[in-house]
C-alpha cells in the first residue's frame, strides 16, 4: 500500500485560479488523490478565500466542508507541535510551515505538495515537492 500524500494552502487556492488554467489543473489533479491535510492548511484556506470567494462565513465553511469531503484532516496535536519545534530547530521553517510539515511526517506522508518551500527538500521520510515547475 503505497503512503499518503500531503497538501499546502496554495494547492487549494489555485483550484479558484480562473487565469493559470494549468495550475488549476495540477491541483484539481492533487485533490483527486484525496490528500491528507493539515488543519493548518485548512485555516490558512479559509482565511484567503474569505477575501477571494466573497463568501458568508457559513457559506465559506460548508463550502470547504464539501471541497475536502474526501480528505483526511490531520488535526494539531501536542505531538505535531513538538515536531514542529524540532524542524525549527533543525531547518528554521516559518512557525505555520513547520506545523504543515509536521503534520505531514506524522501522517506517514510520503510527499507534501507545496509551492512555497523548498523543492526537493527531503525531511526524514517525506519529500517536499513543487508541482508546477
Amino acid at each position: 500500500m503505497s503512503r499518503p500524500i500531503a497538501i499546502d494552502t496554495n494547492i487549494l487556492i489555485y483550484l479558484h485560479d480562473k487565469t493559470d488554467h494549468s495550475k488549476k489543473s495540477t491541483a484539481e489533479n492533487i485533490l483527486a488523490e484525496n490528500p491528507m491535510i493539515s488543519s493548518q492548511v485548512i485555516s490558512e484556506y479559509i482565511n484567503v478565500t474569505r477575501r477571494l470567494l466573497n463568501l458568508s462565513k457559513s457559506a465559506l465553511l460548508s463550502q470547504c466542508s464539501a471541497l475536502l469531503e474526501t480528505c483526511e484532516i490531520i488535526p494539531t496535536s501536542h505531538r505535531i507541535l513538538i515536531i514542529a519545534t524540532d524542524l525549527i530547530k533543525r531547518y528554521d521553517f516559518q512557525i505555520f510551515d513547520s506545523i504543515i510539515i509536521a503534520s505531514a511526517l506524522d501522517a506517514n506522508c510520503s510527499v507534501l505538495y507545496s509551492e512555497d518551500m523548498q523543492h526537493g527538500l527531503a525531511i526524514d521520510n517525506l519529500k517536499i515537492l513543487n508541482p508546477f515547475i
